[in-house]
Parts: C-alpha cells; sequence; structure tokens
C-alpha cells in the first residue's frame, strides 16, 4: 500500500513558511527542508494559494500564511489537496454470488463513513498553530538535551 504524504508535506510548507518568515522561503529551501523537489513543493504551494491558506505574490519569493496559523486547521489543509479525500477505501471487486463479498461493500462503506466524520472532525480542532508550537517545544527540548 502506498502512503500519501501530501497532507504532512503540505502542513510542513505552512509552518516553514511561519517559522522561517523572514528566512529564505525558496521552493529549493523549502524542499531541502521536507526532503523532496521543488517542483512538489510549487505544486502543494499553488493547491495552499488555491484553498486561500498561503499568498504570494507573482515575481517574488515571499509567500506569507493568508491568515493566522491558529485560523488555519488541519482540516482545512487536508481539504486543499486535490487528492481522494477518503481516508479508508472498500475494495470494489468481490464476488457477488458471495454472501460477504455481495454486501461488504456497502456495510464497509457505512462504518468508514462513519471514521471518516470522526477524524475530520478531529482535524478541524487541531490547528497550525498548535503544530508548529510542537515543532518549536520538541527543538528546544532537544537543544537542552544536548548541551
Amino acid at each position: 500500500m502506498k502512503y500519501s504524504h501530501k497532507l504532512s508535506d503540505a502542513i510542513h510548507i505552512l509552518a516553514y513558511v511561519d517559522i522561517f518568515q523572514d528566512g529564505d522561503l525558496s521552493s529549493q529551501a523549502i524542499a531541502g527542508s521536507i526532503e523532496s523537489n521543488p517542483s512538489l513543493v510549487r505544486r502543494l504551494m499553488s493547491l495552499l494559494v488555491k484553498a486561500d491558506l498561503l499568498a504570494t505574490k507573482p515575481g517574488t519569493i515571499a509567500p506569507k500564511l493568508a491568515r493566522p496559523a491558529e485560523q488555519i486547521t488541519m482540516l482545512a489543509v487536508f481539504q486543499a489537496l486535490d487528492t481522494d479525500q477518503r481516508l479508508l477505501h472498500v475494495d470494489e471487486k468481490t464476488n457477488p454470488d458471495c454472501l460477504i463479498g455481495s454486501n461488504i461493500q456497502a456495510t464497509l462503506d457505512a462504518a468508514y463513513d462513519q471514521v471518516q466524520k470522526a477524524v475530520e472532525a478531529e482535524m478541524a480542532t487541531i490547528t497550525l498553530d498548535q503544530i508548529i508550537a510542537g515543532i518549536l517545544e520538541r527543538d528546544a527540548q532537544k537543544n537542552s538535551l544536548s548541551v
């Protein structure tokens, strides 16, 4: 199974832009932090701009958050990505002549919808400023241990 890192990369970009707002905010610098390539960063930044989470000016390398970090939820970032918004997927190729195969998709769809709603409700309570605070706190703890 292949996992998508788009959500974590998009949050990474927003946190980077906020934390290093006076530094190098080029897609190359951000890509170095993510250990990805600048074109992926630019694609994700474009989606974040379209969702009004990130603001950019043509001809400049000065992206900034489009709104305060405490007003950007993990759910908003998740919804900004142009990926399938479903977290769980049912195997659509089952045996229709089997008791389980003919009924599992609809049954699991209902259960997966319940999980999706719960996850999205929780994502709506987690804000970018909380994530940034966690990043900075972990960094401070690491640095205090290495002194």
